[in-house]
């Protein structure tokens, strides 16, 4: 049975990785922090699974972090600890760089001294497409230039940059990832979809930015984590992959659509009205992948379409109504990202 560790399993694509890769028959470690964002109850129905430990860990504690992977031995690392909420990076972008890029950094700087002693660890590490900036046409592939607009884009592109230096240089063996948008079960709620749901559940306005004409690519949280899956295995070493849907849809449309699915299947939202915000600063327009490289070398493709990955979301939500109560309503409803 392979051994891996994934930093950031109490987050939300963490945990739903750590959830495939039990079911695929690995052993996992999972070290993170327990941040704003992390959340034991994403880990409930795998906690006690004899094959997954859970170690606290923040990736910034070089020494504890060195310590844990000499015992552990992990043959691979998913790399998922990060700060991920742009919002957040515009109001204060300091925890950005000190988790995106230092505990990154330390992260390198252990493989880099395993590596020299011959034992290889191979590192995925897991990033946005944010990094490529706005799309306003196309798609963008592996070898586009990097234009991240805000401070979570440019600690994610900086985290690539410095990867890629460590394959390039001391030859570490590791993969880099770039998603599209993530949805699903087990998701922060300051981020869109599951903010929309809980309004949704309590009758409030559904805040969109702008005039909700925001593009995105929306990919359901499992077929990305089956990708990381399948690019551990089978990926070639010192490469770049996109995961994306190839399909696009702008803020707006999104939530009218949920909203009309949810309206239909479970009865309920109404009377919930869409209420238009102040946008965000810097708000790039457009998002959007190519991930031919994934699906033609890897044979990879989606298996949730975006109807059916948006109602097993609001259902997983409807069903944990108790997650909501992991944080504090500010948290949820909170308007962040408005500092300039």
């Amino acid at each position: 049975m392979q051994r891996i560790l994934v930093s950031g399993g109490l987050g939300f694509i963490g945990s739903n990785l750590i959830k495939i890769l039990l079911k695929k028959k690995y052993n996992v470690i999972n070290i993170d922090k327990v941040g704003y964002s992390s959340n034991f109850y994403n880990t409930k129905d795998f906690s006690k699974n004899k094959n997954y430990k859970f170690i606290k860990c923040n990736l910034e504690d070089k020494k504890k972090l060195s310590k844990i992977i000499s015992k552990y031995k992990p043959k691979g690392i998913f790399n998922l600890a990060a700060e991920t909420h742009v919002d957040r990076s515009i109001d204060d972008p300091s925890p950005f760089i000190k988790s995106n890029i230092i505990g990154l950094f330390n992260l390198l700087e252990i493989l880099r001294k395993y590596h020299k002693r011959n034992k290889k660890i191979k590192l995925i590490h897991i990033s946005t497409d944010e990094v490529y900036g706005d799309v306003l046409k196309g798609r963008s592939k592996e070898t586009n230039p990097y234009r991240p607009s805000s401070p979570y884009a440019a600690s994610k592109a900086s985290s690539d940059h410095l990867v890629g230096s460590y394959i390039r240089t001391y030859r570490i063996p590791a993969i880099i990832t770039n998603c599209s948008n993530n949805y699903g079960p087990r998701q922060h709620p300051e981020k869109l979809i599951p903010k929309m749901i809980y309004n949704i559940l309590n009758n409030k306005p559904l805040p969109i930015y702008g005039k909700g004409l925001n593009s995105r690519e929306w990919i359901y949280v499992d077929d990305h984590c089956l990708a990381l899956e399948k690019i551990y295995k089978k990926g070639k070493l010192g490469e770049f992959y996109n995961i994306g849907s190839n399909v696009n849809t702008n803020n707006i449309s999104l939530i009218k659509r949920l909203l009309m699915l949810v309206r239909k299947k479970f009865k309920i939202g109404s009377n919930v009205k869409i209420k238009y915000v102040i946008d965000r600063p810097g708000h790039d327009l457009r998002y959007a992948l190519n991930s031919n490289k994934l699906k033609k070398n890897l044979k990879w493709k989606t298996q949730i379409s975006l109807n059916k990955g948006l109602i097993k979301t609001f259902e997983w939500y409807y069903i944990n109504q108790k997650y909501y109560s992991n944080f504090s309503k500010k948290d949820i409803i909170k308007r962040l990202g408005q500092k300039k």
